[in-house]
């Protein structure tokens, strides 16, 4: 139950905090007093997923996240996303999200208690199945992700230098004079060349004296 639970955080979140985590619903699903097709519905009408993914996104990109999230496939075309937006403006967040898990088509491949999955990841003609959704859909559109100043390139690289405190060099470590080391730049004494025709042979050998 708790990887089965953990999996259904993972196909709407993408990652849940503790702090995301909706504890009623666990544990009513935990006592079997709710499916997880209620458990699903109760996670996409969360305030963390109204915050992420409805409250920062066109109606349009809403739909698509909810499409893949729920029925496990991309919108098949534009008609489709604008029949779904029409939805959710007229029945409204929760009007919408019942639509989906009711659907005919959500039921014949999941059912009452499947969590829903990519269901296109492997396809028979194709060495490689699709890109996962949460690679190809980012969490907020492009005006919400430039009001937060997405991509944050400084940020990133700081990241990727980051060393945890157990691996930061400690008081003598060599690494520490790394810097030091190449701020030196000796310059080896050029040798002298002599012919061994300028060589004084008398002069040069030595002789030892009687």
């Amino acid at each position: 139950m708790g990887n089965l639970i953990n999996a259904a955080y993972r196909q709407i979140f993408f990652h849940a905090f503790k702090w995301d985590r909706e504890i009623a619903l666990e544990s009513q699903l935990r006592n079997r007093q709710i499916t997880v097709r209620d458990f699903i519905r109760g996670l996409l009408l969360s305030k963390t997923f109204i915050d992420s993914f409805y409250d920062k996104n066109s109606n349009y990109r809403f739909v698509e996240h909810c499409v893949e999230k729920v029925l496990g496939r991309r919108v098949y075309s534009q008609k489709e996303k604008i029949a779904w937006s029409a939805v959710v403006m007229t029945k409204g967040v929760k009007g919408f999200v019942d639509d989906l898990l009711n659907s005919d088509e959500y039921l014949d491949n999941f059912g009452e208690n499947t969590v829903p999955y990519h269901r296109r990841r492997i396809l028979p003609s194709r060495a490689t199945g699709e890109i996962p959704f949460n690679i190809t859909s980012p969490r907020y559109d492009a005006y919400y992700r430039s009001k937060l100043g997405f991509p944050q390139t400084i940020w990133q690289e700081v990241v990727r230098s980051f060393r945890s405190y157990e691996r930061q060099p400690k008081t003598g470590d060599p690494v520490l004079f790394a810097n030091m080391a190449r701020s030196i730049s000796p310059v080896a004494a050029t040798p002298s060349r002599v012919s061994v025709y300028d060589i004084d042979i008398e002069k040069a050998v030595p002789y030892r004296s009687r």
